[in-house]
């Protein structure tokens, strides 16, 4: 995996693009932190599902919203839901004391 840090790609963008079209997988940092995996897709690799299980595993990790999830599989909101259920992952998550919230807000 090749490393850049934010200032190596704003002087050099192509590298990124030269380093996938090796099949080479990219790591840009700043500060020392990550911000970008740059993955190589080759020729014949599944992108609409490689995209899918991407977005699906981020936001099962709470790392993205629903709504970049469903950018990043290139879904609309609502196939974004069900392609999560399919795989057995909530959309809807309460925390706990939510739900005593939400019917007290109803009253008695």
């Amino acid at each position: 995996m090749h490393t850049l840090t934010t200032e190596d790609l704003a002087l050099r963008p192509q590298q990124l693009l030269d380093d996938a079209a090796r099949g080479e997988t990219s790591l840009v940092t700043r500060a020392g932190e990550p911000v970008l995996l740059a993955v190589p897709l080759g020729a014949g690799t599944n992108t609409r599902e490689v995209r899918l299980e991407l977005a699906a595993r981020l936001y099962d990790s709470e790392q993205i919203s629903l709504g970049v999830a469903a950018r990043i599989a290139g879904l609309t909101y609502s196939e974004m839901i069900d392609a999560l259920g399919a795989r057995g992952i909530a959309t809807i998550r309460l925390e706990p004391g939510d739900l005593a919230r939400e019917l007290a807000a109803f009253g008695p």
